[in-house]
């Protein structure tokens, strides 16, 4: 409990250059559909073990920084931050951008794309959640804009996608589609065919176009599916297909 030590097993991309990680749901405190590590202060856990968990991941990252997370809305709404606020505070934005060392940056997912990038060499940090909705509407492009606003360069930016659902996992129905080719035709590509009248969604793949398209020549994409691995990652979906009352969250964290 409090004050346990613990291993929080994590994904990271070296080329970041600063401490950060895609963490998992190994290593908490929490029980039955929330074990152990779920962040999720949106989900009906116990609060006190939620708290806990988020204090453990972010030493596990992060050492002595102070956590800084959303009310996460799928919007393309970017929040520069120069200190850290309560968590009842918390805006309604799906990124955060910073100058500032000692703040540990955090995207709570459970099949959305969990952005984390770095200008290490200008000192500036960023992290974003991007669902469908947020990449439809360009949050990591809205993210490395406001990166440069604060000093940093795009082309020194360096951005990893964490692990979200992947295209074998990601069924959509032809309404869906039709969104995304209504705004460039090109965005096709990253529908393959399914069953009669559903497509597969490759989110990763869009979400680093959308990366690319914003000046970032460094994109490290890990392709891990949160789906089919109930061991390791949370996910709605697989929640939803299950029939379970509620889901875990898991975090990803970046810090100067």
């Amino acid at each position: 409990m409090p004050g346990s030590p613990v291993t929080v097993p994590h994904v990271t991309a070296p080329a970041l250059g600063v401490r950060h990680g895609f963490v998992g749901r190994q290593g908490g405190v929490s029980s039955g559909i929330f074990a152990s590590l779920n962040v999720g202060l949106g989900s009906s856990d116990d609060p006190a073990l939620v708290r806990e968990n988020r204090r453990r991941a972010v030493e596990a990252v992060a050492p002595g920084a102070a956590l800084v997370t959303l009310h996460q809305v799928h919007s393309n709404i970017v929040v520069p931050v120069t200190a850290a606020f309560p968590d009842a505070d918390r805006p309604h934005a799906d990124a955060l951008v910073t100058a500032t060392p000692g703040l540990a940056l955090g995207i709570l997912t459970a099949d959305c794309a969990p952005i984390l990038l770095a200008d290490a060499e200008a000192g500036v940090i960023g992290a974003a959640h991007s669902g469908w909705k947020g990449a439809l509407h360009d949050i990591a492009g809205a993210t490395v804009a406001a990166m440069v606003a604060l000093g940093a360069r795009r082309e020194h930016i360096v951005a990893a996608i964490g692990p979200c659902i992947a295209r074998a996992s990601y069924e959509v129905d032809a309404g869906f589609q039709a969104r995304f080719v209504a705004e460039d035709a090109a965005h096709d590509g990253f529908f393959s065919g399914g069953r009669p009248g559903r497509f597969q969604f490759d989110l990763e793949g869009f979400v680093a176009m959308r990366l690319a398209n914003a000046g970032v020549r460094t994109v490290v994409a890990p392709g891990i599916d949160t789906y089919p691995d109930d061991g390791r990652w949370f996910s709605y979906r697989r929640t939803t297909h299950r029939t379970e009352p509620d889901y875990g969250r898991q975090v990803s964290l970046i810090a100067l």
